[in-house]
């Protein structure tokens, strides 16, 4: 889960400092400091390094194999190749610890992906402990995701959100980048089959559900299509809107994947598995959920709502 703050006027100066706390046992601390958005906290324990902002675990990753180790759901950013197989340009908005950079780097180093993060501590901590490099076909901004987005004039084929705050109900998503004008905006700067991946905290059903179900109408608003892909070993769920007005069915998108797997397109392993997570319907109660918009987001108070 990478974390992003509302920030919507210039990045501050990079300010911090060096803070030291008990580890936890067996954890080996190898950074702690404070940025004008988090607390920042990197250590390794039990063969993983781990990236926590504010006590919340964002970032897993094999210290042995860096490309293992991470979160399920950092799996299904891929899932764009279903329907675009012929993406060259990727944005970002969140950073972290660079799960899904360091993957796309791996594995489609022909593809242009360009990261944009609102705290620069994060980018220095990434780069410094999770080994993102920026070369020719990998870029970070220090930016607000949106300010960067709504600026820029670039078309992208795909447009993956990872971004969280928190407060006292826990993590949310900031407003900014969950409303209606948002995705206009995102729809806007993506190409004839671009597609938007967004990860989002919470359940179909129970927990949080309010806050997917939202975010899916939402959704709904401005892309003719939106899938729901929920991981099966943590409590995320990434929605995918595609510019395709066609629907697709769990047997097609099971035929798509063999065929990328078959063809070398897509290296991921297990990447066929991740696509019939597909759940084909959304739950009934979505349907009373309420459309965010910049004059009503309250993203936050769904938190408190459950089913």
């Amino acid at each position: 889960m990478n974390s992003l703050r509302i920030f919507l006027g210039a990045c501050p100066l990079l300010v911090w400092a060096a803070v030291e706390r008990p580890a936890p046992a067996g954890a080996q601390v190898l950074f702690e400091g404070t940025s004008p958005y988090h607390n920042i906290r990197v250590e390794d324990r039990g063969g993983l390094r781990l990236l926590t902002f504010d006590g919340t675990l964002q970032t897993r990753m094999s210290v042995r194999n860096p490309l293992e180790g991470h979160f399920e759901y950092i799996e299904y950013f891929h899932l764009p190749w279903l329907w675009n197989t012929q993406i060259a340009r990727v944005l970002m908005i969140g950073l972290g610890g660079g799960s899904a950079q360091r993957q796309w780097a791996a594995y489609y180093p022909d593809v242009y992906f360009e990261s944009v993060e609102i705290d620069p501590l994060v980018v220095q901590v990434a780069q410094q402990f999770f080994g993102v490099r920026e070369g020719p076909n990998q870029r970070v901004v220090v930016e607000d995701g949106r300010l960067y987005l709504r600026r820029s004039r670039q078309r992208w084929d795909v447009l993956l959100v990872d971004a969280y705050t928190e407060n006292r109900y826990g993590a949310f998503i900031p407003y900014h980048l969950a409303t209606r004008e948002f995705f206009r905006l995102a729809h806007d700067r993506l190409t004839t089959n671009g597609v938007v991946a967004y990860n989002a905290i919470g359940t179909l059903n129970a927990w949080q559900s309010d806050v997917i179900g939202s975010l899916h109408q939402t959704l709904r608003e401005v892309f003719p299509q939106v899938y729901l892909f929920p991981a099966q070993t943590s409590q995320n769920i990434v929605l995918v809107a595609t510019r395709d007005p066609r629907r697709r069915t769990r047997l097609e998108l099971e035929q798509m994947a063999r065929a990328l797997e078959t063809s070398g397109r897509v290296r991921m392993p297990g990447f066929l598995n991740r696509a019939r997570a597909l759940r084909e319907q959304p739950p009934g109660h979505f349907a009373r959920c309420g459309v965010l918009t910049d004059d009503f987001a309250p993203v936050d108070g769904l938190l408190t709502r459950g089913r």
